[in-house]
């Protein structure tokens, strides 16, 4: 059974017996079993809809040597794992590799051992025999009439990420000079309509770079860019190997403007895609919303924050920025960080070419 509200970023196969019959060190010469022509098509039309394929096989290395030279096959599959030891493992290095939650990967194994293993070590993990598989085009996160461009494009995006990995491994120089030579422009801007979709999106896949991981009803955030109570700043993201985006936003509660000057922000969600992380694109936007916040005359920035593992990342971004908890529960739900808006702030990444948008 899939449940119906499965956030699927990544689907994991395994080799033998489901992306293709037999054995393939048992081959008798160095090519690879034929792959079944349904998985393929499974594949392809997930990557459609922007979901990657990855691989986790018990099996010896060479499987997957011959895997990365298969033209028709390398090209369908991201951080692939050939190694005799757990699919757990695999399945942990898979998402790290990507940079994604393990919620979010989907195993597909004809083993219910395999399965079993993965359920018991991961049981975030959604483990499916190859038969119930076809049943993943039906979710309705990946109904193709409500999907965005950067959903569809997604799986071209994370060609370029190899990409990039690639460079970055043969660059002659430090992490810093690396990010200058990829020549990173943000965008900052206020939405407007044509965002609503990925505005919602963003809320609904983000973990490690999402502050209070309130979910956001597409209704209510059309209503929230048209009302003068709201901001709404996004922020895009392209350098030499391509587009990202829109790859992160805030939703912003303004003061009462009866009220007159003085009143605080109240950031109900701050969040950005995994994908920036690591690349100076949070604190540039960060910084763009406090600069916003002191050009209104608000005295102070508040956003509620959830407390875990999964964003920790962000937590250590808010602090650094200067953001304080106003209360000690560290065990309530949610504790709101505040900062004064007329002290000075870090800097943005000097490797980041900032652009000032409108709404368009």
């Amino acid at each position: 059974m899939i449940p119906d509200d499965a956030v699927v970023k990544c689907v994991v196969w395994d080799l033998d017996d489901t992306l293709w019959d037999g054995i393939a060190l048992e081959s008798p010469d160095d090519t690879l079993p034929t792959p079944r022509p349904e998985v393929l098509a499974l594949i392809d039309g997930l990557a459609a809809r922007g979901v990657l394929s990855s691989v986790a096989s018990r099996s010896g290395p060479s499987v997957l040597e011959r895997l990365r030279a298969d033209g028709e096959l390398s090209g369908r599959f991201f951080a692939p794992q050939v190694a005799w030891h757990d699919k757990s493992e695999s399945l942990r290095r898979i998402a790290g590799e990507l940079g994604i939650g393990l919620a979010s990967l989907v195993l597909v194994d004809d083993s219910p051992y395999e399965r079993a293993e993965v359920r018991a070590a991961l049981p975030e993990v959604l483990a499916l025999a190859p038969e119930d598989a076809p049943g993943l085009l039906a979710l309705p996160a990946l109904d193709p009439g409500g999907l965005t461009d950067e959903s569809r494009g997604r799986v071209a995006r994370y060609r370029d990420e190899a990409r990039r990995k690639e460079a970055e491994e043969t660059f002659a120089g430090s992490r810093e000079d690396f990010l200058r030579w990829c020549g990173m422009r943000v965008r900052l801007r206020t939405a407007h309509h044509a965002d609503v979709p990925r505005i919602v999106e963003l809320a609904a896949r983000t973990h490690r770079l999402n502050s209070s991981g309130i979910e956001l009803d597409a209704a209510a955030v059309r209503s929230m860019v048209d009302s003068p109570d709201w901001s709404l700043p996004v922020v895009e993201l392209t350098d030499r190997f391509g587009t990202y985006g829109m790859v992160g936003t805030a939703v912003v509660a303004l003061p009462d403007p009866e009220l007159g000057a003085g009143g605080a922000w109240d950031v109900r969600l701050l969040t950005l895609s995994c994908r920036v992380a690591g690349r100076g694109v949070s604190a540039a936007f960060l910084r763009w919303l406090l600069e916003l916040a002191g050009a209104a005359a608000a005295p102070t920035v508040r956003t509620p924050v959830r407390i875990g593992a999964d964003n920790m990342e962000l937590r250590l971004l808010l602090r650094q920025f200067g953001f304080r908890a106003e209360q000690d529960d560290a065990a309530a739900p949610l504790v709101t960080f505040a900062r004064a808006t007329d002290g000075p702030l870090p800097e943005a990444p000097a490797w980041i070419e900032c652009e000032y948008g409108a709404a368009s």
